[in-house]
């Protein structure tokens, strides 16, 4: 049976921050928890936040949030959220921000520990309430800000996924200017996590046309019309970090549908305190092993994503990853991200029990998943 939900307003363009208090009023947001990253809590970004709050709103920042968000940060903004007794969450900058507001929200309304909630553990039907959460991306790349889950490195090592429609925040503002001059290898880092999103959507087993279209028409934008490759060319172009952004948030739409062993293989590698990886250069850097490995149990689904990237039905879609990669900037395999050989142990038993391994169309084995990180390792 296919389920097909969409359920949270996306206000979209240029200028759209400063629709945050009418979109405040609406939630009768009244003491936020302001969430970003330590690199923007002091630019013109946040002044710009700052600047569209209303008058009579105290100005709550949590800036201590890791590239990997944490359960350990987690619980350090959800007591700087009890002590000065925030109502909700504003969500500013990439998916660490947004995925770590969606674990404050979370615990604000209900006891932990946080790991009985993930979606792993049976948790999903255990999510009642959270609290309410305006997100608000500065990169174009992770999609949370349209996503009804959230990614969290928890206490005992393991990288959960908590999943639910209560996860969703209650508004998106996506204003692409926010992105305007963001650095060539954070475009491109992020730009290839939209793509691993929209590709690994569209192969998921599960049945969502509608969502399957969304994802299609996200690669077109990004790589079949050219604008990932233009807005890491030129951080200013506008209507490139327009059409970026949109493909971010039409990753996440899509990826409703599940993601696959991309994302698994990721958050294996991404726990990993000691080499604090990005997720969207891991996602670029697994995604043709992956693309390989699922060759055959897909139907004619490699055939659409080459129309809808502008390819020739000959073109193979690995090879073409690998050389997208090269062009924009990127690394050409897992050792070269500073993992080695001692890194792999465990690897392929977190891959295996990530919730994303169980969409992918092609199920791996622990062996399977040996053999691909050793893949991506050369």
């Amino acid at each position: 049976m296919a389920v097909l939900s969409y359920l949270t307003q996306v206000q979209f363009d240029h200028g759209a921050l400063k629709q945050l208090a009418k979109g405040m009023q609406r939630l009768n947001m009244q003491r936020p928890l302001v969430v970003s990253g330590p690199n923007l809590s002091k630019g013109p970004i946040m002044q710009a936040l700052r600047d569209q709050l209303p008058a009579a709103v105290p100005f709550v920042l949590f800036s201590d949030v890791p590239a990997n968000p944490t359960e350990t940060a987690v619980l350090q903004a959800l007591e700087l959220y009890r002590s000065a007794e925030c109502d909700s969450l504003i969500c500013i900058g990439g998916g660490s921000p947004m995925d770590l507001g969606k674990a404050v929200a979370l615990l604000a309304r209900q006891p932990g520990p946080l790991a009985q909630y993930a979606a792993a553990e049976g948790g999903k039907n255990k999510i009642r309430e959270v609290a309410p959460l305006i997100a608000i991306p500065t990169t174009a790349g992770t999609g949370s800000e349209a996503s009804v889950a959230s990614v969290i490195i928890c206490e005992d090592g393991r990288k959960l996924t908590f999943v639910s429609d209560l996860l969703l925040p209650r508004l998106a503002i996506c204003d692409p200017q926010l992105t305007l001059g963001l650095p060539p290898g954070l475009t491109a880092a992020t730009g290839m996590d939209a793509v691993t999103h929209c590709i690994e959507a569209v192969l998921s087993p599960v049945i969502n046309p509608p969502a399957e279209a969304v994802g299609l028409d996200g690669l077109a934008r990004a790589i079949g019309e050219g604008h990932l490759l233009r807005a890491v060319d030129d951080g200013k172009d506008a209507d490139a970090r327009w059409h970026m952004m949109m493909a971010s948030t039409e990753g996440a739409m899509a990826f409703i549908k599940g993601l696959g062993a991309v994302h698994a293989m990721s958050h294996a590698v991404g726990r990993l305190h000691e080499l604090n990886l990005h997720h969207g250069t891991l996602n670029a850097v697994l995604l043709p092993a992956i693309l390989r490995f699922n060759q055959d149990h897909v139907g004619d689904k490699y055939q659409r994503l080459s129309r809808a990237m502008g390819l020739a039905a000959s073109v193979d879609l690995a090879d073409f990853i690998q050389d997208l990669n090269q062009r924009l900037g990127l690394p050409a395999n897992l050792r070269q991200m500073g993992v080695s050989d001692i890194h792999l142990e465990g690897l392929a038993e977190h891959a295996m029990a990530d919730l994303n391994s169980m969409t992918n169309p092609r199920k791996p084995s622990h062996d399977d998943y040996q053999r691909l990180f050793a893949e991506a390792m050369n």
